[in-house]
């Protein structure tokens, strides 16, 4: 589920992507460590589909996205609390 804050920073994302009509992007979904690879690899991708769906629904071609996921593997917080499982529960845009 998308909550305000991520609807209004993909609002922006389309309105780039809407401006750049040249540009691709990878969406890179990522989970926190708890739970099975399998788990956060699935749960990574779902958060990756979903944010490239709402970007779909904004006009945005699907064929400028590549989805991919991470799951637990690429940690952009070494922590092991709640604060660090938050930050790592994302999705990142990157250039292709």
């Amino acid at each position: 589920t998308l909550d305000d804050a991520a609807r209004q920073a993909l609002d922006s994302n389309a309105k780039l992507l809407r401006d750049n009509a040249a540009l691709s992007v990878s969406v890179d979904g990522h989970a926190d460590e708890r739970g099975t690879v399998e788990y956060n690899q699935a749960l990574g991708q779902k958060r990756a589909e979903a944010v490239q769906q709402y970007l779909i629904d904004a006009g945005i071609a699907a064929t400028r996205f590549r989805v991919i996921s991470y799951g637990k593997e690429r940690p952009v917080d070494e922590g092991h609390d709640e604060s660090a499982w938050a930050r790592n529960r994302r999705v990142e845009f990157s250039a292709r």
